[in-house]
């Protein structure tokens, strides 16, 4: 089997932290499937506890983490690419001599372009799995080498159509700890429970629009899970006034509940109390365009309802998301939510709920990676949607 007892190095663009993200999902299922799984945290600057290469355990048995720290000026990637890549091929050799085995795959989530797939020889796998929207130059070039290619949506991966390699949708997966946790059934009085996960330090999420929808609704306790403070965040992220501003009027509100960043297991059993959930960013500035997100997935897996901004891999999908129809601003969503939530029980109905759960069930990580290894085990002459792998089409 071409996903069993192999060695895998896995290229992140975020470090292993509390936020677990699609990569780190991907890992934990491929080192429980038996395999040798390294996972490798962008490089530190400023560290100086970090050694050139450590390799630390992450209490997942065949998964191994690996913290790195390079000894040339990050900032020359920005500047003289091709000269940071120079450097970087000795720094991926230092790397490689702390893995005991030969590498028999190389699986990229890295848009940055950081070790290009050619300074991997030997590796006959090499898969680029791009789960964000590329935004620039350095993102597409990123491709270069690749076997093959994986992505979350139809639109990313038309962006590498000029790519020889083959390329295939596989829509977010979902942890199975999600799927053992037991959904509340119906609202049993008392205020309505609304649910939110993600860093809110981003600066794309609809400020305003969120603002306004959490102080309409006063009746209504939202609930955010994910990081308020920079400090708090593995993933990218700032500090700036807006977002500071924005965190301190949510905070002001009453029937808001701001929980910072948990685990994954702490995260399934919140969320199965909640009654609705809601997506709230600005399209224009959002990283994923509003093409998807991984908490959709999530929050399919309770059965209730979501109200969304304009999601694209969903908009075909009646049922699964409630979402405005525009795509350049959000300026009816606090009336869709007005609407869904006097009409709450129509839209949470047992086959309803029953539908979305059925959804997520089938895009679990152990689901995606058999359909990734049936591709890789015959890969085809053309590009094709990954079979069975959602509902929709690629």
């Amino acid at each position: 089997m071409i996903l069993r007892e192999k060695t895998i190095l896995i290229l992140s663009p975020q470090s292993w932290g509390k936020m677990v993200l699609s990569k780190q999902h991907y890992a934990i299922e491929l080192a429980n499937r038996g395999n040798r799984v390294y996972f490798l945290n962008p490089p530190e600057v400023n560290n100086a506890r970090v050694k050139a290469v450590d390799m630390d355990p992450s209490g997942i048995k065949n998964l191994f983490i690996i913290r790195h720290k390079i000894n040339f000026p990050y900032r020359i990637k920005f500047h003289a690419i091709r000269l940071f890549h120079f450097f970087m091929q000795f720094h991926i050799r230092k790397i490689l001599r702390t893995i005991e085995h030969p590498i028999d795959i190389i699986w990229s989530f890295d848009l940055g372009n950081l070790y290009p797939f050619r300074f991997f020889t030997g590796v006959n796998i090499k898969i680029f799995h791009p789960v964000d929207e590329p935004l620039n130059q350095t993102a597409i070039d990123a491709e270069a080498g690749c076997t093959i290619i994986f992505s979350v949506t139809k639109e990313i991966l038309e962006k590498y159509s000029f790519s020889q390699a083959p390329r295939f949708f596989i829509n977010h997966g979902l942890s199975s700890e999600f799927l053992q946790k037991k959904s509340k059934s119906e609202q049993t009085g008392g205020a309505l429970q609304a649910g939110f996960s993600g860093n809110l330090t981003r600066n794309d999420i609809d400020h305003q629009i969120l603002l306004q929808i959490v102080k309409e609704n006063s009746a209504i306790h939202f609930h955010f899970w994910g990081s308020y403070h920079i400090t708090q965040s593995n993933i990218s992220g700032t500090n700036d006034p807006v977002i500071a501003a924005f965190i301190k009027n949510l905070q002001e509100n009453q029937n808001v509940s701001l929980h910072g960043p948990v685990g994954t297991s702490e995260l399934a059993a919140a969320i199965q109390e909640m009654d609705l959930f809601l997506i709230c960013y600005d399209v224009q500035k959002d990283q994923s365009k509003g093409t998807n997100y991984h908490k959709i997935m999530e929050y399919l897996s309770t059965g209730k309802v979501i109200i969304s901004n304009n999601v694209t891999t969903y908009s075909k999908e009646p049922g699964l998301v409630q979402m405005v129809k525009e795509r350049n601003n959000n300026h009816n969503l606090p009336g869709l939510f007005r609407e869904i939530i006097s009409n709450l029980a129509s839209y949470n109905t047992p086959a309803l709920q029953q539908q979305r759960r059925a959804f997520a069930e089938d895009n679990l990580y152990s689901k995606q990676l058999d359909r990734i290894e049936s591709i890789l085990s015959a890969p085809p002459q053309s590009t094709q949607p990954a079979g069975k792998s959602s509902l929709i089409e690629a």
